[in-house]
């Protein structure tokens, strides 16, 4: 009792340090955007600890608003910026160069050259327009046309007079520009209209994916996620945009889930190129992603995806909240969600399983399950699972119905193995002899004669040696490993037998356990398969076959307890759902599964291709 209220007032303490830690550092970056751009500059830079590889571009718009162009060149595309953004302000910029310059605009516009304007049009000439009239009064002529020339050219062209044109035109003069733009401040920084930031988004800037911001905390986080920010001197808002483009891993076959009928193509640690992976298979508008955001530090983007229409909204629902209270630094991985979002983390287990698959996930929201990616991971995770579906693969669906069938009862015997055989080896050799036939009760005693060590400590002694070689295998390079199995083989099989350490019977009880684990389609299950497997060797050693029957009983109550995202684990047997064992022990033919699985409540029970035979 003591220690239960230690425990919660330590945490409860440890979370309000938290929590005031965390605030205290979003007040630090929720300010808002000043007017000043470098001010805004040197604030980015401070925050972020003036790191190297930050890229800050200063530019000039319209010959006399400053802006930058800050993004991390590691993250962020640096051929978008330079083609997309920073050459189309700096063409923009060229182009509306001579309208601000007074002395450019008499170049480039021909109408503004008065001399030009001279020679083209004579009736801007008073002289020559004295001499070609004839008429007896000259001076009446002249007064008249002058008059009339002088009053049409002073109406419809303008830009002939430069002294009418530069009374005309104040905006020309840039000292009476800023005399007359309400918008300067004492403090010497021009404000920038804030719809020339509108228009540099609008008709400048070649990027789709923009928005605003207006708080230094979101600059931040955009410039982290590999974004640029675009800054304009004397307006509050900045311009985030979508320019991400790290290196990533191209798209190879799955590591964990090979196949030999079915598609090559396997996730990623990129979350955007995994969507599209999903998007290329499933090309169904209801198609839906919910983006949610975890790790306090890392910033990561979990998506949850579904199907509107077939999927339980109770399930998404509750998907949804679970992946909402997390509360962790950062996810290196899928498994840190996995272990937050189940159900009984005291399980070995798995209830939710990870793939590497994009089909895998297709199939499954298809079924009206719930797929989980998260960026940098590239393994997806499916949620609800059910007793069963661990064991089964994609690749039962891509082979004949009886060829499928046989595999599926093929791994449920590799996995009876896997979990039972050494423990029944070392209950029957030390309790039930009685039990082995004659001749075989007299061959194992044959191998085991010379063996100084009872069986329990044999098959354990195996049994870890085991588990090192695989560990030692996984974790060495893949030329190395491949010799690490040839030499662990030879160890165990030719030495350990020859030394009088195991029998050879032994040898064979593991190398068939080993064997039929490898069976196991999902690896994760696998694992767990393994501490099962100690847990049945130890009651084996202290009550024999009682023992092994009465962890088995323990198995099945806590699977019967176990549920997957509220929905129960040991479906579609307890609860019973007689049409779905067809899919669950054997492989029934394609056109008979014309029904999702009825325990997840999907919206819509019927599959849509079933064949055509449900018409």
């Amino acid at each position: 009792m003591r220690r239960s209220l230690f425990t919660r007032v330590y945490k409860k303490s440890t979370n309000q340090q938290y929590e005031s830690a965390t605030q205290q550092s979003e007040s630090e970056f929720n300010i808002p955007i000043g007017l000043t751009l470098k001010e805004n500059v040197e604030n980015i830079k401070n925050k972020l600890g003036n790191p190297s590889d930050l890229i800050v571009r200063e530019i000039t718009v319209s010959n006399k608003h400053k802006c930058s162009i800050l993004y991390l060149s590691g993250l962020a595309d640096q051929k978008l910026v330079n083609d997309n953004i920073l050459k189309m302000v700096q063409s923009e910029t060229s182009q509306s160069e001579p309208n601000t310059n007074p002395s450019g605009t008499s170049q480039s516009e021909p109408n503004a050259n008065p001399s030009g304007t001279s020679q083209s049009e004579p009736n801007a000439n008073p002289s020559e327009t004295s001499q070609s009239h004839t008429n007896s009064n000259q001076s009446e002529t002249y007064q008249n046309d002058t008059n009339a020339n002088s009053s049409e050219t002073s109406q419809s062209e303008p830009n002939t007079n430069p002294s009418e044109t530069s009374q005309s035109e104040p905006n020309a003069n840039p000292s009476e520009t800023n005399k007359n733009n309400p918008k300067s401040s004492q403090s010497g920084v021009t404000q920038s209209d804030p719809n020339l930031l509108e228009m540099i988004e609008q008709h400048v800037i070649a990027i789709t994916d923009t928005k605003k911001v207006q708080t230094l905390y979101e600059v931040i986080d955009a410039i982290l996620s590999g974004n640029a920010v675009f800054l304009l001197d004397g307006v509050n808002t900045a311009l985030v945009m979508g320019t991400t483009g790290y290196e990533t891993r191209s798209i190879e076959e799955p590591q964990s889930e090979a196949v030999v009928r079915g598609p090559r193509t396997g996730f990623i640690e990129s979350i955007d190129t995994n969507i599209t992976l999903i998007r290329r298979e499933l090309k169904d508008p209801n198609l839906r992603f919910d983006v949610h955001e975890v790790g306090r530090r890392s910033k990561q983007k979990v998506v949850v995806c579904s199907v509107a229409g077939i999927v339980n909204p109770d399930i998404l629902n509750e998907v949804n909240r679970r992946i909402k209270t997390i509360d962790i630094d950062a996810a290196p991985d899928s498994g840190f969600v996995e272990q937050w979002i189940e159900d009984s983390f005291l399980s070995p287990i798995p209830q939710i399983l990870d793939t590497e698959r994009p089909d895998h996930v297709t199939y499954s929201v298809l079924q009206g399950k719930v797929a989980i990616l998260v960026d940098g991971s590239p393994f997806a995770l499916i949620a609800p699972v059910m007793l069963g579906e661990p064991l089964q693969s994609l690749e039962d669906y891509s082979q004949r119905w009886m060829i499928g069938t046989l595999l599926r009862l093929l791994r449920f015997l590799a996995i009876f193995i896997s979990l039972f055989l050494p423990a029944i080896y070392v209950a029957l050799t030390s309790y039930h002899p009685g039990m082995i036939p004659t001749k075989l009760a007299f061959s194992i005693a044959a191998t085991r004669e010379g063996v100084p060590f009872p069986s329990i400590f044999e098959a354990l002694l195996m049994a870890v040696t085991f588990e090192i070689l695989q560990e030692a295998g996984i974790r060495l390079p893949k030329a190395i490993g491949s010799t690490i199995g040839i030499v662990g083989g030879i160890v165990i099989g030719d030495v350990a037998v020859s030394a009088g350490i195991v029998s050879p019977a032994m040898v064979i009880i593991t190398s068939l356990t080993a064997i039929a684990s490898f069976t196991i389609p999902n690896y994760s299950l696998a694992t767990g398969l393994r501490v099962l497997r100690f847990g049945l060797l130890g009651a084996a050693s202290i009550l024999g076959l009682y023992g092994i029957i009465l962890v088995f009983i323990m198995l099945c109550i806590h699977i019967v307890n176990l549920k997957s995202m509220g929905v129960p684990f040991s479906s579609p047997i307890a609860p019973y759902f007689l049409g779905n064992l067809k899919n669950l022990l054997i492989r029934s033919p394609i056109i008979t599964l014309k029904k999702r699985p009825p325990y997840l409540e999907p919206r819509d029970i019927n599959k849509i291709n079933d064949g055509g035979k449900s018409k």
